[in-house]
């Protein structure tokens, strides 16, 4: 759906079905592995066959994905899933990638026990730069903004020098949503998220994605998940598409929300820094006004220690501890206990959808808490 519409209208209806008397606005799942074929002219590209390759459920949602991030969607059981389809389909014994050194470090984490046993030089690069030359490189991968430091990149300049040598841009959209940013239309030639987070938004399903602009690219991811099998369930398929409607009003709110907690972060005591790109003062605030559509929920703060946080988390009736950010509630994860490279005291705070005024007094007395 196009035609100058606001993000509103086109999350509410994209992939759905023309009506049609007596069907529902969405199709409820279709489970199956083998479909009944035409017995004489057999399977038929494009029309349910078996399910690890066809599935009339997940090719709506790849729909409504694609009109949103505007290319060609493909949909994975996770987003490490979409994320791997993406480096092992495109790379080869002999090629370089370039990795962000201060984004998910699952992802350096993969990429550093896989790849180069393949023969692939891996690199990584901060996400605000400076940044390495990038001659003969086969893959750049961006994180923007970056996961848990919120640095912004110029997706569109970084591009345009890869592509120059000839290299592939994937950007890592799943903080900001397609309603937040739009890497395809930056330049990138996939976008790849997990739509566990906000895309999808109510904490119930695991799914990722990738999206390509030029058909060849999408249908080399395809042909990868058709061989290795990295399908999502039906049902898991059919949950994302029914939670895409609200997308656009559980981002107006959690941005608010954002705003207002960045802004109680920045002034209270026991902080000791805070990121958010949507904050006058940030330092990714200029990259992200002229690149990205909103700021995502997603704020980053440091307090003093584990034991700081502790009492943050403890205190806090509204604030759930839980990895994954872009839910309906409000959720910290201190980043260092995965093993991730980050101070003891950092925490990466997802904003739900709770009234502005509750949330901001229930994080203020956890972190006149987390000063005791």
């Amino acid at each position: 759906m196009g035609g100058g519409r606001g993000d509103g209208t086109r999350v509410v209806h994209a992939g759905v079905p023309a009506p049609v008397p007596g069907e529902p606005f969405l199709p409820g799942p279709v489970f199956g592995a083998p479909y009944h074929l035409d017995p004489v002219a057999g399977p038929k590209p494009g029309v349910d066959g078996y399910g690890r390759t066809d599935n009339r459920t997940y090719r709506a949602l790849e729909t409504a994905i694609g009109e949103l991030e505007g290319g060609e969607c493909v949909v994975f059981a996770s987003g490490m899933a979409a994320l791997t389809a993406v480096l092992l389909a495109t790379l080869r014994g002999g090629d370089t990638v370039v990795l962000p050194g201060d984004g998910y470090y699952l992802t350096r984490a993969f990429a550093g026990e896989h790849l180069p046993g393949r023969g692939v030089e891996v690199r990584t690069m901060p996400t605000a730069g400076p940044y390495p030359a990038l001659d003969g490189v086969r893959l750049l991968l961006l994180e923007s903004p970056s996961n848990p430091g919120l640095d912004v990149c110029d997706i569109a300049g970084l591009a345009a020098r890869v592509h120059a040598g000839g290299g592939l841009v994937a950007v890592d959209n799943t903080t900001p949503t397609p309603l937040g940013q739009r890497p395809l239309e930056l330049g990138a030639d996939f976008s790849v998220a997990s739509g566990t987070k906000a895309l999808t938004g109510h904490s119930d399903l695991l799914l990722g994605y990738v999206c390509a602009r030029e058909p060849e690219l999408a249908a080399m991811i395809r042909a990868w998940r058709a061989r290795t099998g990295g399908i999502p369930g039906p049902f898991e398929a059919w949950l994302a598409h029914r939670s895409l409607g609200t997308l656009d009003l559980r981002l107006a709110r959690q941005t608010a929300n954002a705003a207002a907690v960045a802004d109680l972060l920045a002034d209270h005591p026991a902080v000791a820094s805070v990121r958010w790109p949507g904050r006058p003062g940030d330092p990714a605030y200029a990259a992200a006004a002229r690149q990205m559509r909103r700021i995502p929920g997603v704020v980053t703060f440091t307090l003093a220690d584990k034991a700081a946080v502790d009492r943050f988390l403890t205190a806090s009736e509204l604030v759930f501890a839980a990895t994954s950010f872009g839910g309906l509630h409000t959720s910290a994860d201190r980043r260092a206990q995965w093993g991730d490279d980050a101070p003891e005291g950092l925490v990466r705070l997802s904003c739900g959808v709770e009234d502005t005024a509750d949330l901001v007094a229930d994080v203020r007395r956890a972190l006149d808490a987390a000063l005791a």
